[in-house]
């Protein structure tokens, strides 16, 4: 083999995407709150565009009609736009009189959490210095749903690590301090446990229950005993198991199951420092004389619009050169196609949106049961684009409609076929199943092949697996685990 350089040619196909296109693409996943800041930042970024409300557009073509040429030369001098387009955006014409305001920057309201609830309690107590240190370990390590999310020898570990850590810095002898035992931090786990809200602290779902119970007065009641002493059987639902171990019928079995059923399984949610969510949809679907309309909630997003004054100094190409030339081309430019690029956003989420509604219009006439099983395919053959451009255009946006304000993926779902040769969809099939569910009788519940059969009847083909599996998505139990006596 030869060794050493040497040049060669070829001839090969290469596939560049334009990093426009990147950025077309990004505007198609945005949702509306982001795409909303993406504007704000390019309006900042580019002199080229400018935002138009529609009184401004209003305002400008009366003033448009009316002004007179020594009013539009006036009006010229008033900011050199060409010298602050050479020389930078520092400069330029004079400086506008504006009534001087005081601003107020909006602050986020700090909320209080399950932490500091905790521990507003335990400055109420009387402990010694020693003591609150290792409570305000342990409520450290308390959770957002209230357990205790460590062993008490880590809690003990760690405690003490703080505790050689802050006597090293002191310069002390670590041989006078005391170290923290597992008996004080089981101590101090208790006093923990008494705090409100009733169930905090606990290290599983069992002693949870537990602590409810004891909190209401209830040690020497059957639920109690239930769960201190048959947990596994009763959330396995095994009445039969229990009524016998304890001598009771299984109707009180159940009775007490229900009372354990109203305790709270996670107590630290109560004071759980989440915000909101808050959707604001995309799209709206409105029925307006007896026809389903497709209208796009932009009424918040930025107008785009270019600068007139940039564009009549861009025209003067005599004037530029070098870097100043390659700015104005590139802003120009770039200026043009995000314009372009917003309209042919808000156009393909129309044609999306209005594909869905035709062919969904049993949904949002009769209900989810009538919904039709779609693919992004079927959409994308129909709207003539590319698969990958209607999932962008679908994924994480919302729509209002009649029914509901829905995320656009909720259209989309496989399908099951029927005796009649036509498809239902998968989610259509899910609600029948849990409506089924829900009006069958307590003590004869439905089986999966039982509702099998019931679907079956109503010319839906489906597998008993098929049936599970949709049941466990629902969060439906099985039928021995919903039986009542």
């Amino acid at each position: 083999m030869k060794t050493g350089m040497h040049q060669s040619t070829q001839l090969r196909q290469e596939l560049k995407i334009n990093p426009r296109l990147y950025q077309a693409m990004d505007l198609l996943y945005m949702p509306l709150l982001d795409l909303q800041q993406h504007l704000k930042q390019e309006l900042l970024n580019n002199p080229f565009l400018e935002m138009v409300e529609p009184e401004e557009e209003e305002e400008e073509e009366t003033a448009t009609e009316t002004e007179t040429p020594v009013e539009e030369k006036k009006n010229a001098d008033e900011i050199d736009w060409e010298e602050i387009l050479l020389n930078g955006f520092d400069t330029g014409g004079q400086p506008e009189e504006r009534e001087e305001k005081e601003y107020f920057e909006p602050v986020t309201v700090d909320s209080r959490d399950l932490g500091d609830h905790l521990r507003d309690q335990l400055t109420l107590l009387d402990l010694s210095p020693r003591q609150k240190l290792l409570g305000d370990e342990v409520i450290g390590n308390v959770n957002d749903d209230g357990y205790l999310a460590c062993t008490v020898e880590e809690i003990r570990i760690g405690v003490n690590e703080m505790l050689e850590n802050h006597i090293a810095e002191s310069e002390n002898e670590l041989d006078d301090v005391l170290r923290y035992t597992d008996q004080e931090v089981d101590e101090m786990l208790a006093v923990i446990q008494s705090l409100d809200p009733p169930g905090v602290g606990a290290r599983d779902l069992r002693e949870c229950l537990l602590l409810q119970l004891r909190e209401a007065g209830l040690e020497q009641s059957v639920p109690y005993r239930l769960v201190r002493d048959s947990f596994d059987e009763l959330i396995n639902h095994r009445w039969s198991e229990i009524s016998k171990r304890f001598g009771i019928s299984q109707g009180d079995v159940q009775k007490a199951a229900d009372e354990i059923a109203k305790l709270d399984p996670k107590p630290g949610l109560v004071y759980s420092s989440a915000g909101d969510n808050y959707i604001i949809p995309d799209l709206v679907v409105d029925k307006i004389d007896g026809q389903y309309h497709v209208f796009l909630n932009d009424a918040n997003l930025p107008r785009l619009k270019l600068s007139k004054a940039y564009q009549e100094i861009a025209r003067d190409k005599k004037k530029f050169d070098g870097e100043n030339k390659e700015f104005i081309s590139n802003k120009l430019n770039s200026a043009n196609w995000m314009i372009q690029a917003i309209e042919q956003r808000r156009q393909t989420m129309l044609k999306v949106m209005n594909f869905i509604v035709d062919r969904q219009r049993d949904f949002f006439e009769k209900g989810v049961q009538y919904l039709k099983p779609l693919t992004l395919r079927e959409v994308a053959e129909v709207i003539n684009m590319h698969e990958s451009t209607v999932s962008r255009v679908t994924n994480e946006k919302f729509v209002q409609t009649p029914r509901g304000v829905l995320p656009l993926k909720y259209f989309f779902s496989s399908g099951l076929s029927t005796t009649g040769g036509e498809d239902v969809s998968a989610r259509g099939i899910k609600a029948q199943i849990e409506k089924l569910v829900s009006d069958e009788d307590a003590k004869r519940p439905l089986t999966d092949q039982a509702i099998v059969n019931i679907l079956k009847e109503s010319g839906v083909q489906i597998a008993r697996r098929t049936v599970a599996k949709y049941r466990d998505q629902l969060g439906v139990l099985s039928a021995r685990m919903r039986k009542r006596v």
